[in-house]
């Protein structure tokens, strides 16, 4: 059986090893650069304010252009290449509807992308780049229901991606960003793989690379443990039967072993394999916004509203239609990301709405349980904030939040914002077993560790160089065994020789 241990451990490590040396080359870069994205900070700062004169269409003309029978699941008003434009989402799709005209807008061409591109990088020069189903910088599954996409680079280098749907732009992908991710989040996610004749088999490639990766780190502590002689050292004196770079191997997959299987075996989960993480029969929270997104819940103008927000000072450039337990209100957002909540009768903006209100619609989606409630004024080990360029960094992770303990088979915890009246997020077993098996134990964003940088930096980087002199050493240690058999000379009974 030892035999058999040590011919898997050594094959998989000949065709893996050097895998697993980029994969934590690639993670120390995404440390510090992640892959491009927008976040909200960025797409807010880019949007002039809104402007109540000759704004807007009532919202039922804007509903009706868009040509679908069912309402949508969201509404806003943004400015895009200039123009106010109300967007609505359907499923994946956006469609955009021109608030001053109430015409639909049917697809952004080129034009279209050369303004919203100015709109976003002011007075740069900038070049059109054609038009791109997918990219390098662009694989998202969230931009399935823009595509395709107008790509224009600005002076500085910065590449945009701008939906021929509604004209927004949805990307940007900095020179720095786009630089760094070939050796990054380019590399670590195997995303030469993606685009080609392989892309349909890309999911299950990087899984089953990861999961004979995690038995081959398996295999590789059960066999150096066995070789390590804790009592009766060897007749060199030393406790490993290694010498030169075979002992750095052994006694570095002794140190760190553990924590290479740790991130190879988390990233393994990250890819949610055979949908282990999903969940069967997930909590319908549909009764919590209490009705459909249709223009009779929503009375007051856009118009009428902006005024009265600007007469609270605030300058939105963003208004939300938004439903909580079937009351409507209107959002407002400027462009720092400060908020407010304004009903129907046009009274007074609310910087937050009523735990008792968010409560009420929260019961409705199980009307006969007794939900557990609790309010997080600071982040713990389920809801915390990461930084921007971090793969989940762009969700917004407000606080003071309500936590929702429903009584149903998942279990399920929902936390809500009481700024904007949203359901910030959803956890049910299955994704708090994610958060384990995947968040913690890849990211290592443990409170601890992560509210004390630079702590964690510095835990990231022994281990990963703990993991790259285990890697690296293999790689050498194969391509070695490699040649050795390559140059190994051939029987006599084939080469027609003598045996000596």
């Amino acid at each position: 059986m030892k035999r058999h241990f040590y011919l898997w451990h050594r094959w998989l490590g000949i065709g893996l090893c050097l895998l697993m040396v980029l994969w934590f080359f690639s993670g120390l870069v995404m440390l510090y650069v992640g892959y491009p994205k927008l976040t909200q900070r960025e797409h807010l700062a880019q949007l002039p304010p809104l402007s109540a004169e000759g704004c807007c269409v009532p919202l039922s003309q804007a509903l009706a252009a868009s040509g679908e029978a069912q309402p949508p699941s969201a509404i806003r008003l943004s400015t895009v290449a200039g123009t106010p434009r109300y967007l609505l989402r359907y499923g994946p799709r956006s469609i955009a509807v021109d608030a001053r005209s109430g015409e639909r807008l049917e697809a952004a061409g080129e034009v279209d992308a050369l303004a919203a591109a100015r709109q976003f990088g002011g007075e740069q020069a900038m070049h059109y780049r054609g038009l791109v189903n997918e990219d390098a910088w662009s694989h998202s599954r969230a931009l399935d229901g823009e595509r395709p996409l107008h790509r224009v680079e600005l002076e500085n280098g910065t590449l945009l991606y701008i939906s021929s749907r509604s004209g927004e732009v949805v990307r940007d992908a900095s020179a720095t960003e786009r630089a760094w991710n070939w050796v990054g989040a380019w590399l670590h996610w195997l995303y030469p793989l993606r685009g080609g004749v392989l892309d349909r088999w890309w999911s299950d490639l990087v899984i089953y690379l990861a999961l004979a990766a995690t038995l081959m780190t398996l295999l590789g502590i059960i066999v150096g443990t066995l070789r390590w002689r804790l009592v009766r050292p060897y007749r060199s004196g030393s406790r490993s039967p290694y010498r030169g770079l075979a002992r750095w191997h052994h006694i570095g997959g002794l140190l760190f072993g553990l924590l290479a299987l740790t991130w190879i075996f988390s990233g393994l989960m990250s890819m949610n394999p055979w949908r282990l993480f999903d969940n069967a029969t997930p909590l319908d929270i549909s009764a919590y916004q209490g009705g459909e997104l249709r223009a009779e819940a929503f009375p007051l103008p856009a118009g009428q509203a902006l005024q009265v927000f600007q007469q609270h000072g605030l300058q939105p450039s963003e208004l939300h239609w938004r439903l909580v337990g079937g009351r409507g209100y209107l959002l407002g957002i400027d462009a720092q990301g400060t908020s407010a909540l304004l009903a129907m009768d046009g009274s007074a903006p609310l910087q937050r709405l009523p735990d008792a209100e968010l409560l009420r619609a929260a019961q409705a989606i199980r009307p006969h349980d007794s939900p557990q409630v609790e309010q997080l004024t600071a982040y713990d080990f389920y809801y915390y904030a990461r930084s921007e360029h971090s793969m989940l960094g762009h969700l917004e992770r407000p606080l003071p939040i309500l936590r929702v303990r429903f009584n149903d088979p998942a279990q399920t915890w929902l936390h809500l914002d009481p700024r904007s009246g949203a359901v910030l997020s959803q956890l049910d077993e299955s994704r708090r077993g994610s958060r384990w098996l995947f968040s913690l134990l890849h990211s290592w964003d443990w409170l601890p560790l992560l509210q004390q940088r630079p702590l964690w930096d510095l835990w990231m980087w022994l281990a990963s160089l703990g993991g790259l002199l285990i890697c690296l050493s293999g790689s050498v240690l194969g391509w070695r065994r490699l040649r050795g058999r390559t140059r190994r000379p051939l029987p006599s009974a084939i080469t027609g020789g003598t045996t000596p």
